[in-house]
């Protein structure tokens, strides 16, 4: 043999070692995942799904049982000769300029916060979602006002639009929880509905949705039972990072001092009492916007999580 031939020669592996047909074997006594199963499964393998779901689920346990997580009233001891004070025994965090406990503001201001953002969202994921879904469907003229409707209400910014309806009379003189997720509803609700829209305009003309409308489905049905299950993924994304964008913009207004009222602990209007004693006590400013950050923190990696898993084009590599 040649010296150039067995310089070509080629290491062939035995047939028994094989790893082919095990690699290809299917189990034909699983069945196939759905697109939620399959999510599902890839978010309990992400790292960041666990800890901003972990701290989710704190976030909310605190805003449901603030009892569950400190003794002391938030209201109910507050002396003016604990006015900035330091940290000591049972006060973790130190005292308000009104002598307050900062921890136990910090624990009862989470309900007020949360719960803006959660009921915003909702509503807005319902109001918006259910125009969308109407405008995509069916489009036409109920396509052209609805879209030109959220139009009017793009051209003003969320906060700003917000700011210019809280100091309306009526919202004015009557700040409350509902009035500020109204408010928030209002300039809110224009970007669920075109995500909506745009995810039921690709479906609609979907293989499966023209079978069932062959089969005798009126068009409404198809739009509930077929073309909205399939259109969900990208408005549930939107929604639970627009969570954390409603809570930044309760704590802008009230900030601001037009957005809950001062007898209502959230952690906007701590921010806002803080800052008079910025200097002598940065601690009574810090810890509420901490808070702050990282809740809104929380639901944007989560739904970065949740977007990665239901959108396989999008995962980063």
């Amino acid at each position: 043999m040649s010296k150039s031939s067995r310089t070509q020669e080629h290491f062939v592996a035995p047939v028994d070692s094989d790893v082919l047909p095990e690699t290809d074997a299917v189990q034909d006594g699983q069945a196939p995942l759905s697109m939620w199963g399959e999510a599902w499964r890839n978010l309990r393998r992400r790292p960041l799904f666990i800890i901003s779901a972990l701290l989710i689920l704190l976030i909310i346990a605190v805003a449901a049982f603030p009892q569950l997580f400190t003794q002391t009233p938030p209201d109910g001891a507050c002396y003016l000769t604990d006015s900035n004070a330091g940290p000591r025994p049972g006060h973790p965090l130190g005292f308000t300029l009104q002598g307050c406990d900062v921890y136990a503001r910090l624990i009862y201001g989470t309900r007020a916060s949360v719960l803006v953002g959660i009921i915003t969202t909702a509503c807005v994921v319902l109001l918006g979602g259910t125009l969308g879904a109407l405008a995509g469907y069916y489009g036409g003229w109920l396509d052209t006002v609805i879209a030109r409707l959220g139009d009017i209400f793009f051209a003003l910014p969320l906060i700003l639009g917000a700011i210019i309806v809280m100091q309306l009379p009526m919202f004015r003189e009557n700040r409350n929880i509902w009035t500020v997720v109204l408010t928030l509803v209002v300039f809110g609700w224009p970007q669920i509905a075109r995500i909506t829209r745009g995810a039921v305009i690709s479906v609609r003309n979907a293989d499966f949705v023209v079978a069932s409308r062959a089969l005798g489905v009126s068009r409404f049905q198809a739009l509930v039972k077929h073309v909205l299950p399939n259109a969900l993924a990208p408005v549930i994304v939107t929604a639970t990072i627009s969570l954390g964008t409603f809570i930044v913009a309760e704590a802008t207004l009230s900030f601001l001092g037009i957005g809950l009222p001062p007898d209502i602990m959230s952690w906007g209007n701590d921010i806002s009492a803080a800052q008079t004693s910025l200097r002598a006590n940065p601690a009574a400013l810090l810890w509420p916007a901490g808070a702050l950050s990282v809740t809104v923190l929380s639901f944007i990696m989560l739904g970065d999580a949740v977007r990665d898993a239901l959108d396989p084009k999008a995962r980063k590599l």
